[in-house]
Parts: C-alpha cells; structure tokens; sequence
C-alpha cells in the first residue's frame, strides 16, 4: 500500500512538474499579462488533471470516454516536452544575441555626444532615438516564443496524428529466418506465428483480435505463440473481445504465455479464460512437439514480474527448463526480453518475446533499452537468441512512431 501511495505521489510529482514546464513555454513566455494567459493557466491545471484521471479512471471505473482525449494528450503532452527541450538551446542562444544587442544599444544611448556649434554660436540639440528599445527587446522575446510554441504545437500535433493512423492500422508482417544448431533437418522451415502485445482493452475490442486471428490464419503456421499481454481488463469486461482466439488455426499447436498486465487484469481467470478458448497455457511449463520426424521443445514461463502462488507464480525457468533433454532444441516464449539472461543458463536456443512495443513511440525507445537487451527484432543474449516483437496492439497513447504493429513468422532453419 505505502508503496503504491509513494508511486502515486511520484507520478502526480512529475505530471505536476511537465505541465508547469509546458504553462511556462507555451503561455506565460507567448502571452502578455491578463485573460488570454489565465486562460491557458487553467488549460494546463486540467490537462495536467486529465492525464492521471485517464490512468486511474479507464481502469478502476470504467470510464472508457476518458481514453480518447486522455490518452491522445498523453502523446501529444511526450512530444511537445521533447521537442521544446530540444529548442531549449538554440532558444538561448537567441535571448542571449538579444540581450548583447540591447546592452550595445544601451550603452551606445548612454555615450556623449559631440556637440556642434553653429555659425551663431548655438549648439546643436543632440538626436533624439524614437525608439524604445527595451519595448522593442521585449516585442522581440515574445516573437521568438510564439515561433518556439508554434513550431512545437504544431509538430507534436502532426506527429501525433500519423502515429494514431500506424497504430489503429493493420499489423505489418514480419518474416524472419532464425537457425538453430540443434534443429533436425526433418524439421527445416517449421513455421512459428509469434504475436504478443494486443492489448485488448478501453481503444481496442473484438475487432482488433478478428483481424489479428485473420492474419496469422492466413500465414497457414505449424505454431503459433502469443507471448503475453493480450488484455488490459477483467474477463467480464474483455471476454467477449478475446473470443475470436478460439478460431487460430496451426498444424502443432497454439500456445499463450502470461504479460505482466495479466497480473493487472485478474491472472486466475484470463488463464482459464485463454484455455478455454483453445490455446495452451504454458505456466512455467514444456510441451514436446513432434513434427516431421524431429522433436522440439516448446516452453513458457510466467512474467518475471509475477508475484503471488498458483496461477499467480512467478517465472520458474528451473521448472519449465531444467530435466528437459539437452540435445532437443527448445524455444522459450517468454513475455519479457530481459528474461533471457536466466533462459540463457538453461541453453535456451531461441527465445520469443514482446513487451517493448519496439519502443512503441520514439524517442523513447533510447529509454526502453535501458531495461531490455533487446528492444525490436532479433539479438543474441549470452549465446541465447532473442527475437522481439513490436506486438500488435498499443498500450496508453493509440499511438506508434518508429515502431509500428506487427506479426511476425518465424521460420526454423537447420543448419
């Protein structure tokens, strides 16, 4: 409980803190004192109320009509952050010719001048400078800001825009060839439909899964492997958009594994729910697959974040791993790509994951590699290949830039 209450009290810290920063460049920098800057002030306090009411709200209450304008502010709010921190330099150096040239013409005002005396004897009156130049300097900051605000609104706005057309578009598909030492030459070009990340949820419904099912069936797969985070809600509210999965068709099998926002979701029930609807459920478990006259071994463990007993239990790599024959190749479908450095005790030959949404929106991609060895596409993590997968969903903002939906069929080589 302290812990969340202390994450809470964080999070509001650091909306509270970006929406000042947004107020700061983008009215009280562009505007001049009265109603159009009180104005924008009490925009920013409910902008900034509106993010964590999205949060809290589309989870806890159901208030679905909260997804839209919140999260589409959440995107909009991360780009304009990037964009006016990165004019945060070359703004500088303006104000700061700015400035020189208002001390030079202050200090050019200051300095006598010559007087001239006329045929009469009378000197001449110096010249007078019509302009004000501290008004002038001023006019000029504020041109300067407007230019900054602008460009960035209009920017975050466009970039916005397109990631919401990629992210509610159909997934791409991905076609990679993965060899594996141990595969039998039998068992050349076996055919893995790998999807993770759908993300059913307050944006996304039936529909999504429908076309999702669609797709892979046309891949005609001998597997087919969804790595976790299929949902973003209970089974009352979700049963109903997960249900096209009972129509995924293979040759083998279809498999599931648990994403850490199963655990957000009810576990217990969305395990039972997925083997209901005819996909094995492999909770730190192994399943043999016979094919072609070759053996291989499918395996799946829980998150590495679970916490909790039964359905609920963590990753046990030495359960699902541990007596399995050592001369079988063995793929592991694992939601998280960091759960290759323990997979990798265990000989694992290939490893299947998610999680990343390939960085989902960039630049935070840079962000997401700090965490995962592997943000998108294929690597190698202590002699263990990853492959990554964007997912086929989104999760917060509807948005993808940099990294758009996907399916992906992997194909077995024997070397």
């Amino acid at each position: 409980m302290l812990a969340t209450l202390a994450f809470l009290a964080t999070l509001a810290l650091i909306i509270g803190l970006i929406h000042f920063y947004l107020w700061k460049r983008l009215v009280k920098d562009t505007t001049r004192p009265g109603r159009g800057r009180r104005i924008g002030a009490v925009a920013a306090l409910l902008l900034a109320l509106l993010v964590p009411a999205t949060m809290a709200g589309t989870r806890a209450v159901g208030a679905f009509w909260l997804a839209w304008p919140g999260y589409l502010w959440l995107a909009v709010m991360f780009y304009l952050l990037v964009l006016l921190l990165v004019l945060e330099v070359p703004m500088a150096v303006a104000r700061l010719v700015l400035r020189r040239r208002s001390a030079v013409a202050e200090s050019t005002a200051a300095a006598p001048e010559p007087v001239l005396v006329g045929a009469a004897g009378t000197a001449d009156p110096p010249a007078v400078d019509a302009v004000d130049q501290p008004d002038h300097d001023a006019s000029r900051r504020l041109l300067l800001a407007r230019g900054a605000a602008i460009f960035a609104g209009l920017t975050a706005a466009g970039v916005t825009g397109y990631g919401v057309r990629v992210a509610t578009g159909p997934p791409e598909l991905d076609r990679v060839r993965i060899p594996l030492a141990k595969l039998p030459r039998s068992m050349d070009g076996l055919r893995i439909a790998t999807v993770s990340d759908i993300h059913l949820g307050p944006l996304r419904g039936r529909e999504h899964t429908e076309r999702i099912v669609a797709a892979i069936n046309r891949l005609d797969a001998d597997l087919v492997a969804v790595v976790g985070d299929l949902v973003d809600g209970s089974v009352a509210e979700l049963g109903e958009a997960a249900a096209p999965l009972r129509g995924l068709r293979s040759r083998y099998g279809n498999f599931f594994v648990t994403g850490n926002h199963e655990y957000y979701s009810g576990v217990e029930e969305w395990v039972q729910e997925v083997d209901r609807l005819g996909l094995r459920v492999l909770q730190n478990q192994r399943q043999e697959i016979r094919a072609r006259g070759g053996v291989l071994d499918v395996a799946g463990v829980n998150d590495v974040t679970a916490a909790g007993t039964g359905l609920a239990a963590p990753a046990d790599f030495a359960a699902a791993l541990g007596d399995r024959d050592p001369s079988r190749p063995v793929v592991l479908l694992a939601h998280q790509p960091v759960a290759a450095h323990e997979a990798a005790k265990f000989g694992v030959d290939l490893q299947l994951s998610g999680h990343t949404h390939g960085g989902q929106i960039v630049p935070f991609n840079l962000a997401v590699k700090l965490q995962q060895p592997v943000v998108s596409g294929l690597g190698e993590v202590d002699g263990t290949k990853v492959y990554v997968t964007n997912g086929a969903g989104f999760w917060g903002p509807p948005v993808r830039v940099g990294a758009p939906p996907q399916i992906t069929l992997v194909e077995l080589r024997a070397p």
